[in-house]
């Protein structure tokens, strides 16, 4: 269990924001104890901060490669901006390890335990000239775009030179980012490769892929997809001859070789410090292929954690991929992102924005789609679409859920101030963020609460891995026990969450335990006696975590947690399924 033993201390650091105090739990023997749990899975204790690298700081500029691509203005790759797009632009913009190493200390200061960083394999050397204008109606639109992003792997087991400095690899900033308590979560990508086919004229890397030896095993050759030759050409084999993503090179998920030659390429980055994947458009390949991959990692890395991207509002869609015959991967949860936009993000039409009833409906907490709902990534935006459009209070108001809510959060890069918010790609989504915000983010309302809420959250591993039991989600209000009952270790946490705009009065007598009750934020304790009930006020958009550590003794109590712990677990043969 992530820092239990040093809880007092944990708490003590949040300066004044946080005020649980720890007791040592005093009754049954642990072997006594009924287990009550969302999820064992280590991971759970660590919210995510998501860093695109090229946008976040240029640590050295030593890295720039600022004349990669030549002379030609169509095929360099620094700095190229589009035009009366909001500071958008497709080329190199200079983030590196170094950037984000210097600035590890400000990203664990918020109560992060992770960080998720884009695709560090090697990438073209220059601009894509082929495909569709950025400024086109195509739905993807990569001409004239470079690599910045990481995703048009060409040599999957080497760095990107944009990345590492002299004295800084990859190991490097794996070792460096520990050091402040922080895991590295790798962005991998399987389905594809770069852009391969539509140039004028072939371009160097593009449509290319090579082995740790630098040899070349896969070449799209300029060809359209349906002009490949894998039965005569052994370049091709690498691909499939249908199209798929773009002008992106479609690899072929059943050919054993791309298996091996991913698992070997993956299995080296962690060797060096990945400490968990998230791995990039996996509903592009099938869960055999998944099934196979995972073996393949956890042959050698037991239990190691990964959750797919499968862009998809449908939880029936994105689910298989949780279950154990597909590779048992955990995903990022965009049903309840399509939900989070809609209660906290401000409404188009200005009417006022829905209640949590909305987010309730799809946290299927019992026999739902997913193998383990507790174990989702949770989010509202990131990279691929549009930035969350809201007021400071909408982004206050989603943190304070997300870092009490069943799953992982997940919080993307420049959130913590508002940053481009409602900004689509190519108008500011993937904007450099820079040393100047960072320096001046304290202070800042959206970042002060989420500060205060996620280490909240650090701090109190109910929030992290306990089972959650609805008091009321409706309106602008919510309340709901976490509970976590695990050998040793018992811990009761009640959240009351007010998204309004004036400040909400509490009263909670279902399943609530005698004891003596201290609010995490407010600093104030309330004895409960038997029978007896919790009142409190939540301010306006506000969020407080009452918190009793003790075994769970409440009949009643027991008997949902009982329930709940029969039930949490889903697929395709769970109770309830639809």
């Amino acid at each position: 269990m992530r820092r239990l033993s040093a809880l007092a201390v944990a708490v003590a650091l949040l300066g004044g924001c946080a005020h649980v105090e720890p007791v040592a739990p005093t009754a049954p023997a642990p072997t006594l104890r009924t287990p009550y749990y969302g999820t064992l899975e280590p991971f759970a204790s660590d919210a995510v901060y998501f860093v695109m690298t090229d946008r976040f700081v240029n640590g050295d500029r030593s890295n720039d490669h600022r004349e990669q691509g030549g002379p030609d203005p169509e095929r360099r790759t620094f700095d190229r901006p589009l035009p009366d797009a909001n500071d958008a632009n497709i080329g190199y913009l200079g983030g590196d390890f170094r950037g984000l190493l210097d600035n590890a200390g400000y990203i664990a200061d918020m109560g992060f335990g992770a960080v998720w960083l884009t695709p560090i394999v090697d990438n073209p050397d220059e601009a894509f000239t082929g495909g569709d204008p950025v400024g086109s109606d195509a739905f993807f639109k990569d001409r004239g775009k470079t690599g910045y992003h990481g995703y048009w792997g060409v040599n999957f087991f080497r760095l990107d030179e944009h990345l590492p400095s002299r004295d800084l690899d990859f190991a490097g900033l794996t070792a460096g980012l520990q050091e402040h308590g922080l895991k590295t979560v790798l962005d991998i990508v399987g389905n594809h490769g770069s852009p391969s086919f539509t140039m004028p004229v072939d371009q160097p890397g593009f449509g290319e892929i090579y082995d740790a030896d630098g040899r070349l095993v896969a070449d799209h050759q300029n060809l359209a997809p349906d002009q490949l030759d894998p039965a005569h050409n052994p370049l091709h084999r690498f691909f499939h001859t249908e199209p798929d993503l773009a002008q992106l090179s479609n690899n072929d998920d059943t050919n054993p070789q791309v298996l091996d030659y991913f698992c070997r390429a993956y299995r080296q980055w962690i060797d060096q410090g990945a400490a968990a994947f998230r791995i990039d458009t996996i509903r592009h390949m099938p869960g055999a292929f998944w099934k196979g991959f995972s073996d393949c990692i956890r042959a050698d890395h037991p239990g190691f954690f990964m959750f797919g991207e499968a862009f998809d509002h449908d939880p029936d869609k994105i689910a298989p991929f949780t279950w154990p015959q597909n590779g048992a991967v955990s995903v990022l949860d965009f049903p309840l992102k399509e939900r989070i936009d809609e209660v906290f993000a401000r409404r188009p039409d200005g009417a006022p924005a829905p209640g949590y009833e909305r987010i309730a409906e799809r946290l299927y907490l019992s026999g739902g789609p997913y193998a383990n709902p507790y174990e989702l990534m949770t989010f509202y935006d990131n990279h691929d679409m549009p930035r969350m459009d809201a007021g400071d209070n909408g982004f206050i108001d989603a943190h304070n859920f997300l870092f009490t809510a069943r799953g992982i959060p997940v919080v993307y890069q420049g959130s913590e101030v508002g940053f481009m918010r409602g900004a689509a790609e190519h108008a500011g989504n993937r904007n450099y963020f820079g040393q100047a915000r960072i320096d001046g983010a304290a202070g800042h309302p959206i970042h002060d609460a989420l500060r205060r809420i996620a280490r909240v959250r650090e701090v109190t591993p109910a929030l992290q891995r306990g089972l959650q039991l609805n008091l009321e989600m409706a309106g602008d209000r919510a309340a709901f026990y976490r509970v976590l009952q695990d050998g040793d270790f018992a811990q009761i946490a009640l959240v009351l969450l007010n998204k309004g705009d004036a400040p909400a009065d509490f009263e909670i007598a279902r399943w609530l335990q005698a004891g003596r009750w201290q609010a995490a934020i407010a600093g104030e304790a309330q004895e409960v006696g038997e029978g007896g009930t919790l009142n409190t006020r939540v301010p306006a958009h506000g969020v407080e975590v009452w918190v009793l550590n003790a075994p769970i003794r409440r009949a009643d109590l027991r008997a949902a947690l009982d329930t709940a712990m029969a039930g949490r677990l889903g697929g395709p043969e769970a109770p309830g399924t639809r």
